[in-house]
């Protein structure tokens, strides 16, 4: 394309906003025309992001501007229907929300925009057609990543069972006992055990992808003394052997450039870091095992909407997102 696509960004002071900034400083076809922070207004990005000392001299603004191609909304839970209620955007510009406000069916349509579930695995060609993404969760990503292609062959015939470990920054950056240094270190903990609030948006979409109401997922959820990263593990009756299984997963990414399939158990360092899915399958006595991980903070947030905003412009999906793990 010759014209970059120019950005705003409302809401660039938490981890996914930073992460987003790092993405789209160095995105190829990217230009960040604004940053929208009520309490940071007029203070160098470094000053809050000091990893882009030296990368950008941008300052966070009080004001939203229109000149812009796509506006991200990265604030918490709540503020992107508070936002979109509360302003009036105009209609050439895209949006792509990362909080979970418009991520359901019955709340994806606001002021006549109706937003697109922004999971490329399953709705590219939607989400090259639309104007409104909503970004999927992280746990729910790392989660329908290991069972979408199951879903998608009718075999998710029974109860899911799924265990998933987060790093600190999938709970935000407002500080409280539980992200604590020292209560984080050497230390694990459940939480929200059976009611995450991303089942919803799991069930929809699986049961969307089925074409019929899928089975219970059961999730227990853990806090990791770690900073990013999630590991989920699902388990589920399943009578195909371990090599239909894999043909199955391969079959159903192909294309999927991020989606690793991996016949080697995988662990988080190959991940974290980078905008890849990797997955592995194990086959015990009849139940299928899925191992799937992520960086919440990349596939699972601000690399995803990347992907979506690659999508939606008609860039190449992978631009701005060749990123290697640090793995050491």
């Amino acid at each position: 394309m010759k014209n970059k696509i120019r950005i705003g960004i409302v809401g660039g002071a938490g981890y996914t906003g930073g992460e987003l900034l790092r993405l789209l400083v160095n995105h190829p076809s990217a230009e960040i025309v604004y940053i929208h922070s009520k309490s940071n207004a007029g203070k160098a990005l470094h000053s809050v992001h000091q990893d882009l000392v030296g990368a950008t001299e941008l300052v966070f603004s009080h004001d939203l501007k229109n000149d812009v191609d796509v506006l991200f909304l990265c604030v918490g839970h709540g503020d992107s229907l508070k936002f979109m209620e509360e302003n009036d955007i105009p209609k050439h510009i895209k949006i792509i929300s990362l909080s979970r406000d418009f991520r359901l069916k019955k709340n994806a349509v606001i002021k006549g925009r109706e937003f697109i579930y922004g999971l490329p695995e399953i709705n590219r060609e939607e989400i090259r057609s639309s104007d409104n993404i909503s970004n999927p969760g992280c746990f729910a990503s790392c989660i329908e990543f290991g069972l979408l292609p199951l879903a998608k062959k009718g075999l998710l015939t029974d109860d899911v069972y799924s265990t998933g470990i987060t790093g600190s920054t999938g709970a935000g950056q407002a500080k409280s006992e539980t992200t604590h240094f020292s209560w984080r270190e050497n230390n694990v903990q459940a939480y929200k055990s059976l009611k995450h609030q991303h089942l919803d948006e799991i069930n929809e979409t699986l049961s969307s992808l089925s074409g019929k109401t899928g089975p219970a997922i059961h999730f227990i959820p853990w806090r990791g003394d770690f900073t990013r990263g999630i590991f989920i593990t699902s388990q589920l009756k399943c009578s195909e052997t371990l090599p239909e299984l894999y043909k199955i997963y391969e079959e159903f990414y192909k294309g999927h450039p991020f989606i690793k399939i991996s016949r080697e158990p995988i662990f988080l360092k190959q991940v974290v870091n980078t905008n890849n899915c990797f997955i592995n399958l194990e086959e015990v006595g009849g139940i299928a095992v899925v191992h799937s991980a992520i960086d919440n903070l990349l596939k699972g947030a601000s690399g995803q909407a990347v992907q979506n905003m690659n999508l939606m412009f008609g860039v190449d999906e992978m631009e701005g997102l060749k990123l290697k793990a640090n793995y050491f």
